[in-house]
């Protein structure tokens, strides 16, 4: 587990994919960031935000609590920067824009879109790169709900690939892990001054986005590749 930065406050790991930041319920004693980082840094640690265990990146944990209730503090009002990688499904006609739908938490514990009762909730993007049946964005999630990317794609028809959660049902791609990853972090540190972080994207992320160009290049429908014509 790489550590992005670390000081006398607060530590930044790039996140692997497949482990969840603190125990699941259904797993209180299975693998988790915060105790394998304790382990490294040798404290306890206080989980700051969390990142979903199929999403890679930039993740934040505070050293004091002092530390916790400022940084906190900081998500909480939405003083934070972050940017996140997605590879969606379809081709995205705008190249920026702003998805502005309100999410909640339904019975099954899935987020979705309620006009009349969710939160508020904002994700801008930017496409970085266009092919014919997949768009790569970077997604500015102005708020921090629960799976507030994936609900917000999925909403629009352009679910994130990989997603086994939130998917249309004809586009089961087997795809190896959920195409997000939070590459930029910008947060004031409790001294004030503020922290940028940058994680690169995993080679299991690169690999896969490299594979997609290769076939587009070749002419090849990324769905028919994936089996999903």
């Amino acid at each position: 587990m790489k550590i992005l930065l670390e000081d006398d406050s607060v530590v930044v790991i790039d996140k692997p994919v497949g482990i969840s930041t603190i125990p699941e319920r259904l797993d209180p004693q299975g693998a988790c960031v915060r105790k394998s980082l304790e382990d490294t840094v040798g404290q306890k640690l206080l989980v700051v935000h969390r990142l979903d265990k199929e999403v890679s990146g930039a993740l934040v944990f505070a050293k004091t609590p002092e530390a916790h209730r400022f940084m906190s503090m900081e998500f909480e009002h939405h003083r934070v920067s972050k940017t996140y990688l997605a590879l969606v499904w379809g081709y995205l006609e705008q190249s920026v824009g702003l998805i502005d739908k309100p999410i909640r938490q339904f019975g099954s514990g899935r987020m979705g879109i309620d006009d009349d009762q969710g939160k508020a909730s904002q994700t801008e993007y930017q496409v970085i790169e266009r092919w014919k049946d997949m768009t790569l964005v970077e997604a500015m999630p102005k708020t921090g709900r629960r799976h507030q990317l994936r609900v917000h794609f999925y909403s629009m028809g352009h679910p994130i690939v990989g997603d086994r959660r939130y998917h249309l049902p004809r586009w089961t791609e087997q795809v190896p892990r959920l195409m997000l990853h939070s590459n930029k972090l910008r947060i004031r540190h409790p001294s004030g001054r503020f922290l940028e972080v940058e994680s690169a994207p995993p080679d299991a992320f690169e690999e896969i986005l490299t594979g997609y160009r290769q076939q587009a290049f070749h002419g090849v429908g990324i769905k028919a590749v994936a089996g999903l014509t």
